[in-house]
């Protein structure tokens, strides 16, 4: 199974590895699916976990674990179509990350924007409870 994961799941996983999205990251480092990724969504989350607000409530040693990870064990996705789907434009790297790497799912908590497509070009776009749910993670909190 292929997944992208949306990079304020990432965000909230470090701020709290005991939530359904923390579960998420354990199930990618169990080898539980594959994970994709792109150089957009490395920038981003080296971006946002330097916000001063971020930083203060994050260990820097997780994040940049994490981000090492990504560019070492997730599948990073080269070729990246253009997509203009999203309601937010700030979003379509996410879905050009799940076109391009022919993802079963796009995890994400974003309600008001990604998961009211509930699925773009073969992908489906789900919340990270219900992910974590469906596929043997910890029970929904």
């Amino acid at each position: 199974m292929r997944v992208v994961i949306d990079t304020n799941v990432f965000i909230s996983a470090l701020l709290s590895e005991r939530s359904p999205p923390g579960d998420l990251v354990r199930m990618w480092r169990e080898d539980r699916f594959t994970l994709l990724t792109a150089a957009p969504q490395l920038e981003e989350l080296n971006r946002v976990t330097r916000y001063p607000k971020i930083r203060a409530r994050l260990n820097s040693a997780l994040a940049g674990r994490l981000i090492n990870d990504l560019r070492d064990i997730a599948v990073v996705v080269d070729a990246l179509p253009e997509v203009t789907a999203s309601p937010d434009p700030y979003d379509n790297y996410l879905l050009a990350i799940a076109v391009g790497g022919a993802a079963d799912h796009l995890v994400t908590g974003d309600k008001r924007d990604l998961l009211t497509l509930e699925r773009y070009a073969g992908t489906s776009i789900i919340a990270v409870s219900t992910f974590v749910a469906l596929h043997g993670g910890r029970s929904a909190r």
